[in-house]
């Protein structure tokens, strides 16, 4: 007679089989984040990332963050969130600067209840992106916008506006000097990211949409790209523009010259002009990413 211990290991291995067959692939059952995630406001990840401080409690000293002469990675566990200056109740991280070679500031900042944005140093143009919650956007009219999660605003330099919040918000914004030309003048912008259409890219297989006009007055884009599971970038692209890059959505692995990282949602990268640069998405879900790319003016 066959010991209680055989039948049980060959229960294990009839289980094991089975769910082996399923559409999750090999030993993969329904998982209960996946269901959780259908649930949660886009762009969650962006501030409660899988790889958060609390689960680094073991690891004394531990980041994924990598600064380097062409690049930087900075990941969520190594933000230093400190008041930002001219606003009221917000803490800000700067997480790109000049101090790295950039010729752009790159930050998030989080609103509390009760506060208010302060203005851009003169002549410095301003993008922000609403990640979390809501917010309002007063220009000097008294003009007010709603703005919500994948929503966003473009300020031209010297453009007097706030943005208010009665709850806690999370912006990611962009700031630069106004490369400035005779004749042409940016206009102030507000839309969300579902409104810009789809554009084409020959040769390439993921989505992509602009958020400010590609006409000459405007001296850079923010991109928004999408990747589906296994998509990757066709070119190996080596180019004169910088980039700011927030992961919004999913997972991947991004090539920086000869370092390869992977990358999820939260994630920030900083691209100097020149590096190689490639990625490639992995995972369940769909990767989007938020690109800064400076435009329309001579590198000279």
């Amino acid at each position: 007679m066959q010991r209680p211990e055989v039948y049980l290991l060959l229960s294990v291995t009839l289980c094991l089989i089975k769910l082996g067959r399923t559409d999750g692939g090999f030993c993969s059952a329904p998982s209960i984040l996946d269901s959780e995630t259908a649930s949660k406001p886009l762009y969650w990840k962006v501030t409660n990332p899988t790889l958060s401080p609390s689960h680094l409690q073991d690891l004394p000293g531990f980041t994924r963050s990598v600064y380097k002469r062409d690049h930087a990675l900075i990941t969520p566990e190594s933000h230093v969130f400190s008041p930002l200056p001219e606003w009221t109740n917000t803490l800000g991280a700067y997480l790109i600067t000049p101090a790295m070679g950039s010729h752009f500031v790159m930050y998030l900042a989080n609103m509390q209840e009760k506060s208010k944005s302060g203005l851009p140093p003169h002549d410095v143009e301003r993008i922000i992106f609403v990640v979390e919650g809501t917010v309002t956007l007063t220009n000097a009219s008294g003009f007010g916008s709603k703005l919500g999660v994948d929503s966003y605003a473009y300020l031209p330099p010297n453009y007097e506006h706030f943005l208010m919040s009665d709850g806690s918000a999370t912006l990611v914004v962009f700031e630069r000097r106004y490369a400035a030309l005779e004749n042409h003048i940016t206009e102030h912008i507000v839309g969300s990211t579902d409104k810009q259409p789809l554009l084409e890219t020959p040769g390439e297989v993921f989505q992509l949409r602009k958020l400010l006009p590609t006409s000459t007055p405007y001296d850079f884009n923010i991109h928004i790209m999408d990747f589906q599971p296994g998509e990757f970038l066709n070119v190996k692209e080596v180019h004169y523009n910088q980039h700011g890059l927030l992961l919004l959505e999913g997972q991947g692995i991004y090539r920086l010259g000869d370092s390869w990282y992977p990358v999820q949602a939260g994630d920030v990268i900083w691209m100097a002009p020149f590096v190689p640069q490639w990625y490639a998405a992995l995972g369940k879900t769909r990767s989007r990413y938020l690109l800064y790319k400076d435009v329309n003016r001579n590198p000279l």
